[in-house]
């Protein structure tokens, strides 16, 4: 029978002193949700599980115009924040849709992003809203974009004797709205097929687009930002119209592959589809946003 022994730091520095000893021998585990599922899938197999659960820094949100988020706050915590939600709706697109209720007690967003897996919910609403991750090591803190945190699918810049301890992200600028939408073929407990993420800025006349971003997941082997539909959209009137250009140009900057969930032509014709979905809901909370 397999084994492992279950540590339980009360500390970030606990924790670091922990994964410093034990090294490859050595699992973090957060909310369990992806790492028992490996476990009993006999892809891992750690002599040591070093739990975040009891460690309060990694525990958090704090909103004062931008946000933070502990890497091990429970989903649904940040699903039934207030702050989050007016001001930050499109991550509670993400995480309101991600497993069942269940899985989101224990599940945390750190855990999802760290698993760098193409279909993380959470990944492309945190990439077009330009989040950095905070990263704890034996070298002290360090800070990274999260367009540059993942390197291939379960592949991540994180070290491995650093701990992804928050993410940041900063303050959305003015006649700002943003959406993601998760593709499935059921609403209840189902990986995306394709999930797209939109966020626009406007200006004054809240037509005109001053600046966008849009971020695609199980569109490529990473989650990915669309740079090329997001230039195009600049100084561009939102309207149906442009999105439909736009998400043809998004398009052809993925590369998804065909899986059991769903083809790669499909996926490609509906990042068009979700590309104008989500500019439109944009377009609709930056305005709504602007009379408020």
């Amino acid at each position: 029978m397999r084994t492992f022994e279950y540590l339980k730091p009360t500390s970030l520095k606990e924790a670091l002193e922990l994964l410093e000893r034990y090294g490859e021998k050595a699992k973090l585990v957060a909310g369990g949700t992806d790492v028992m599922v490996l476990w009993k899938k006999r892809a891992i197999s750690p002599e040591y599980l070093i739990s975040l659960r009891n460690v309060p820094e990694l525990n958090f949100v704090a909103y004062d115009g931008g946000l933070k988020i502990g890497a091990a706050t429970p989903l649904r915590t940040i699903e039934l924040s207030p702050e989050i939600r007016e001001h930050f709706p499109v991550i509670t697109d993400a995480v309101s849709n991600l497993g069942s209720v269940q899985v989101r007690n224990s599940g945390t967003m750190g855990g999802n992003i760290c698993n760098a897996a193409p279909s993380a919910d959470s990944a492309p609403p945190m990439l077009v809203l330009g989040a950095k991750v905070a990263i704890s090591g034996p070298d002290g803190e360090r800070s990274v974009p999260i367009t540059e945190f993942f390197r291939g699918p379960s592949k991540t810049v994180v070290g491995p004797r650093e701990i992804v301890t928050h993410f940041s992200v900063p303050r959305p600028q003015p006649n700002t709205g943003a959406a993601y939408w998760k593709h499935t073929r059921r609403k209840a407990m189902d990986l995306p097929i394709l999930g797209v993420a939109c966020l626009i800025s406007f200006q004054d006349d809240m037509k005109t687009c001053s600046a966008a971003s849009i971020a695609l997941g199980v569109a490529a082997p990473t989650p990915m930002r669309a740079y090329k539909a997001e230039a195009f959209l600049a100084g561009k009137i939102i309207d149906e119209a442009t999105l439909d250009e736009a998400g043809a140009i998004a398009a052809s900057e993925g590369s998804p592959r065909t899986t059991i969930r769903g083809s790669a032509w499909y996926r490609t014709e509906m990042i068009r589809v979700l590309v104008k979905r989500t500019g439109m809901m944009c377009r609709d909370r930056a305005k709504g946003a602007a009379g408020r």
